[in-house]
């Protein structure tokens, strides 16, 4: 089932849709740092591209605020806006690619799917057979006191044109966490550089890609279990032969 955002899964622990943040009082058409409280509360999607020491939440303006719709800080949540195609690629199944130019740091599209929660995620990945595809996305997002919040994000049964990315040791797109309406990010896919009409879209699956070194908990297995993985045709020069591994969804709570 096509939806161009994410849902509550199955189990109903998460409601992505859920409005719980409090809006702004801007009366501006477009709201300014640091007047607007959501912009205070971190970075502008405009400011994304910039180098930071560490990355900063991304918040946009939301359902209850008072700025306009075409306030600069509302970005992610007017959906897909490029013209983008789903393709047969040379050994790798589907993929998608851009039909237009398309800018560094541009917005491209969200990885949307059903939101679930930790135990829902676990038995789904569990469930899977080793040679079905697996499209549980796991983000996780450390604090700077030491916790780490955790999304999980299948679009297996709902889902959109995100669900067709594939992965590449050297990508084009870069995710990041945008929240709108509540704690639940949205999985925004973002320009890494400049990218051509009917050039193919990728990410970094592990989420190494534009994060500081350390913070995928990617497991890296013995020689003799890398059998057990899939191997990874993205045909970069820093390829590292398997696709990314996490264990912690297939790991005993």
């Amino acid at each position: 089932q096509y939806s161009p955002d994410s849902v509550a899964g199955a189990d109903g622990e998460l409601d992505p849709t859920e409005v719980t943040f409090p809006g702004c009082s801007c009366r501006s058409s477009s709201c300014a740092a640091p007047e607007c409280p959501c912009l205070r509360l971190g970075l502008s999607p405009e400011e994304l591209q910039q180098e930071q020491p560490f990355s900063r939440p991304v918040f946009e303006c939301n359902s209850l605020c008072l700025c306009g719709e075409g306030c600069r800080n509302r970005l992610v949540q007017r959906g897909l806006r490029l013209r983008l195609q789903v393709f047969r690629t040379r050994g790798k199944g589907w993929g998608v690619r851009a039909l237009e130019p398309v800018p560094r740091g541009a917005f491209v599209c969200e990885y949307a799917g059903e939101v679930l929660g930790r135990a829902e995620a676990r038995r789904r990945s569990q469930a899977q057979a080793p040679e079905e595809p697996n499209y549980i996305l796991a983000v996780r997002e450390h604090l700077h006191d030491g916790r780490v919040l955790e999304t999980f994000v299948d679009p297996s049964r709902v889902g959109n044109v995100g669900r067709f990315l594939n992965h590449s040791c050297q990508p084009n797109l870069f995710m990041v966490p945008v929240r709108v309406d509540s704690m639940v990010p949205r999985l925004a896919l973002f320009a890494a550089a400049d990218i051509s009409a009917g050039e193919e879209l990728s990410y970094d699956y592990s989420g190494r890609f534009h994060n500081p070194p350390g913070a995928s908990r990617e497991h890296r297995p013995l020689e003799e279990d890398n059998s057990l993985r899939k191997p990874c045709y993205c045909g970069s020069q820093t390829c590292a032969s398997f696709l990314p591994w996490d264990s912690s969804l297939f790991s005993t709570p």
